[in-house]
């Protein structure tokens, strides 16, 4: 029986040819990956504290206003709990208040928990605010005022209402955040400040409030040092990540910098961290990554991830980082969303299919909302994957089940639905 680690031969890893490193296989890699971000054999305990504590296990959920099928946040949940309905992610941000909305690399729903450790990004934007100015005009720097006094005194506002009342109507027309009206910018950036917080939604549409209103006290009192952000941020990524390169640690929450990360790398080397080499797929070359010393024995004890096909949403936290994706699992993936029709290689939003510990293809397909139909225009399966007879029958009972999901009642194959791989 091969160990999921072994010594593998110093020239791979464009190492000095003196140096050795404990080599973790593809194989084991991957199952270690997906078992860290929610796709193993355990998707955490039931109800909605059990939802909480995947959320927190994953670190985050990228919010996305796309919904081809479901937004992407549902998805993402919906992959790994058969029993996730989108009202219990609406009960922990906006009732129980257990989550916030903010910025990883991209709009998340977070842990309110981690609040205190966003001082560093409010920090950053703080700072920002003469670029705001330039920008966006001498009326911006009014507007931020005007804004906060308004929320102050009347409520919670949506970016449209303050449109209404505040620049004497003016509205700008076009494309990106640029062209937002000046009371639309002064929201977003004290949004990035933190002098304000998402207290809902209306439609897709955020609901803005003081941050007082609606994060805990509990959060928002502690304020740790810079240091303490920096090791709690770096600490926590590769914790979920299970193996990483400093820049990968870094961009996962995107709270500190290469340079940090890669000095608090450097100074925990050794009793808390060790280098091992990761084997990527198919090649055999090797990549040089950072973990926890008792990383190499929770692999071999990791269980393979269940059989079954998973419809996974292209900003899934496990294909975030397409080269990581692409090193791992050997699959390519590039969103084409904004790519031309004519361009595009598959479609307009390709959903990834994850069968155990594998990515055996990407499939085209929309809700058809007047219809109550999930209809399916193309699946292409990866290089080297049929899909027989047991592999159909594994995707049409997921198809079925996301169709439940989103809504629809059937789900319909369109002519020529099952393509070649590319």
């Amino acid at each position: 029986m091969r160990l999921p680690f072994v010594a593998e031969p110093p020239s791979k890893a464009g190492m000095n040819p003196t140096e050795t490193r404990p080599c973790l296989t593809n194989t084991a890699a991957r199952r270690l990956f997906l078992a860290r971000h929610g796709l193993g054999a355990d998707s955490g305990g039931p109800g909605i504290d059990g939802l909480l504590d995947l959320i927190e296990r994953l670190g985050f959920v990228q919010i996305d206003s796309i919904n081809t099928v479901e937004r992407a946040h549902h998805m993402i949940l919906g992959a790994r709990r058969k029993s996730y309905r989108p009202r219990q992610l609406t009960t922990l941000l906006e009732r129980r208040r257990v989550l916030f909305e903010h910025w990883t690399h991209d709009a998340a729903a977070i842990p309110t928990a981690y609040f205190p450790y966003w001082r560093l990004r409010f920090e950053r934007a703080e700072r920002l605010k003469d670029r705001w100015r330039k920008w966006q005009g001498d009326a911006f720097v009014r507007s931020v005022d005007e804004v906060m006094a308004h929320i102050r005194d009347h409520g919670p506002v949506l970016a449209r209402d303050m449109a209404d009342r505040a620049d004497n109507g003016e509205k700008r027309t076009g494309a990106g955040w640029w062209d937002w009206h000046p009371s639309k910018a002064a929201l977003e950036y004290l949004w990035h400040t933190g002098a304000l917080s998402v207290r809902g939604r209306e439609g897709f549409q955020k609901v803005f409030d003081l941050t007082e209103r609606v994060i805990p006290e509990a959060h928002r009192t502690p304020q740790p040092s810079e240091a303490e952000v920096i090791d709690w941020a770096c600490a926590g990524a590769l914790d979920r990540l299970g193996f990483a390169t400093s820049g990968e640690i870094a961009a996962f929450w995107d709270l500190v910098t290469p340079q940090q990360a890669k000095d608090w790398c450097a100074t925990r080397l050794g009793d808390d961290l060790v280098e091992i080499d990761i084997a990527c797929a198919g090649d055999g070359v090797v990549r040089r990554a950072f973990a926890r010393p008792a990383v190499l024995d929770e692999a071999e004890a990791v269980a393979p991830p269940p059989g079954g096909i998973r419809v996974l949403s292209p900003f899934d936290p496990a294909l975030r980082d397409r080269s990581r994706t692409e090193r791992l699992f050997g699959f390519h993936y590039r969103i084409e969303v904004f790519t031309p029709a004519a361009k595009r290689r598959y479609g307009y939003y390709v959903f990834p299919l994850l069968e155990g510990a594998r990515l055996v293809g990407r499939i085209d397909m929309k809700r058809q909302t007047d219809t109550r139909c999930l209809a399916v225009t193309g699946l292409w399966p990866e290089p080297g994957i049929r899909f027989g007879k047991g592999r159909l029958a594994r995707l049409e009972s997921e198809l079925h089940r996301v169709a439940r999901f989103c809504g629809c009642d059937t789900v319909d194959f369109g002519d020529g639905w099952l393509r070649n791989p590319l």
